[in-house]
């Protein structure tokens, strides 16, 4: 069967690269099934996406937002027709189990649904004037051109959480897929096309971090960045933004750890464990990578999660029975055993797992197997260290002053979660853990698009995606002051 070449989108027109050249897209579950050929764009691509967002910037602000809308909403009900065949792309294209890309892209429903009633709303402030005949209030304006940079975890989901609050609010967008999951983003765009966004609003350059990524951060025709990846990544992005004094979102690593207590229910606190450590194979930025249990049920906790570690199904994501699929390529799979090596050598009890996995049906992809440490102790590097993958460290605590202890002893803030049946403990974790998300009685995963998203120290810089709080990146505060008296009024000035 020939592989089918798909094109990046630059000015309402889908067009080759300069370059010539392309790269395949591969089944990380089978990689003899290529997805296809993709451009390997170049920063004269970029040039050109980011030119076509500037000449069509003006016209798209200038039109309402509730128009703006209303090309959302369509958005959203082509979503919905297409949402089998879109989680099946997705599904070949990175490996999560199907139930998983059906949610991914329910979430991508969700998403473009809430930002088009945003179109009605786009809040601003009124605020007394301290002056008689004065009127006060502030009005959102959008910050321009967008360079949106997405990563291959959620390949529909998050591209949509930039992509939306961005349209509606009036900035045009150039984005960048990750070379794992361009084909998944290709589909978005090509709904968005459909549904009626005109020609330089959304473009799309395909290609690599140094081909397309430093290109679209460099430009200084984009006014914003924003970047969904990896740590080292997003500390590079920073840098070159900060040097040229442009604004840019940053939503990086997570560490994330559940919390049982001794009073928790263990029967539904092994559940959201599981759930949180092996979904998406452990390869979400809220993935709980640590378990922190009360000493008094450490062991009986540990001995039914070892249970259940043992019995998930590796497969193809697509075949029914499959519980964990594939890690996404062949270098993410060695940096999972190089961490379980590592375990081993500080010490930790290797449990279950902790190597490669070639069982039936699993011999051309990068299977890696679900991995349980024991008797890990908070400072070592599989405790602290984001590893993104099937691996869970169980660490003993005395109460819930040590767990939150070693929750917040982590470079990273982004989720967490306790299981308790005790309402004082939940209340004072929710004011203790230093984390943009806490969860009471669930697991780490399973954030709502119409609450903000996203963590603190170095998990990001402070802003947060989807919710109305997006609207604080996408969007400019301008103040706006209206004097009917019809004489100079000096505010902070004595008259008299």
């Amino acid at each position: 069967m020939a592989v089918k070449s798909f094109k990046n989108f630059i000015d309402g027109k889908w067009v080759n690269s300069v370059s010539g050249e392309t790269f395949e897209n591969l089944n990380p579950a089978n990689t003899r099934d290529c997805l296809g050929r993709f451009q390997q764009s170049v920063g004269e691509d970029v040039n050109r996406a980011v030119n076509a967002a500037l000449n069509a910037r003006e016209a798209w602000r200038k039109l309402p937002a509730p128009r703006r809308g209303e090309i959302l909403y369509r958005a959203g009900e082509a979503l919905i027709k297409n949402k089998d065949a879109l989680a099946r792309d997705m599904c070949r294209e990175m490996g999560k189990i199907l139930k998983e890309t059906l949610g991914d892209v329910q979430e991508a429903i969700d998403t473009v649904y809430y930002f088009a009633g945003e179109g009605r709303r786009l809040e601003g402030e009124t605020r007394p004037s301290e002056l008689s005949d004065k009127f006060c209030m502030t009005v959102r304006m959008p910050v321009g051109v967008v360079g949106a940079i997405t990563p291959w975890n959620f390949p529909i989901a998050i591209p949509s959480w930039k992509l939306a609050p961005a349209l509606i609010a009036g900035n045009t967008v150039v984005i960048k897929p990750a070379t794992d999951t361009p084909l998944s983003v290709v589909n978005l765009v090509q709904v968005l096309e459909k549904a009626g966004l005109p020609p330089g609003v959304l473009n799309m350059v395909a290609g690599s971090g140094s081909g397309v990524g430093v290109p679209i951060v460099e430009h200084s025709g984009v006014n914003l960045v924003s970047f969904t990846g990896s740590t080292n990544t997003g500390a590079d992005i920073s840098s070159r933004c900060a040097a040229a004094m442009k604004p840019f979102s940053l939503e990086m690593g997570g560490k994330n750890a559940i919390i049982v207590m001794d009073d928790a229910d263990l029967d539904l606190a092994l559940e959201g464990v599981l759930w949180g450590a092996f979904g998406t194979t452990g390869q979400r930025c809220t993935a709980c990578s640590r378990v922190i249990v009360h000493k008094k049920v450490v062991k009986k906790f540990t001995d039914m999660l070892l249970q259940r570690t043992k019995a998930l199904r590796l497969g193809d994501g697509l075949k029914s029975k499959t519980e964990v699929g594939p890690l996404v390529n062949e270098a993410q799979r060695q940096k999972v055993k190089k961490y379980c090596e590592i375990g081993k050598e500080e010490g930790a009890r290797l449990l279950t797992g902790g190597d490669y996995h070639r069982g039936k049906g699993c011999k051309d992809g990068f299977f890696f197997q679900p991995t349980l440490f024991g008797e890990v102790d908070p400072k070592m590097r599989i405790a602290r260290e984001e590893i993104f993958g099937p691996v869970l460290a169980v660490l003993p605590c005395k109460d819930l002053d040590d767990a939150v202890e070693i929750v917040n002893d982590s470079k990273f803030g982004l989720s967490s979660a306790i299981y308790t049946r005790d309402v004082n403990r939940a209340f004072k974790a929710i004011e203790a853990l230093d984390t943009g998300i806490t969860y009471i009685n669930s697991s780490t995963i399973g954030a709502e698009v119409h609450l903000p998203f996203g963590g603190t120290k170095g998990t990001g810089n402070g802003h947060r995606e989807v919710g109305s709080a997006a609207f604080d990146t996408y969007t400019e505060w301008k103040s706006v002051f209206v004097d009917y008296s019809g004489k100079l009024q000096k505010a902070q000035i004595e008259t008299g």
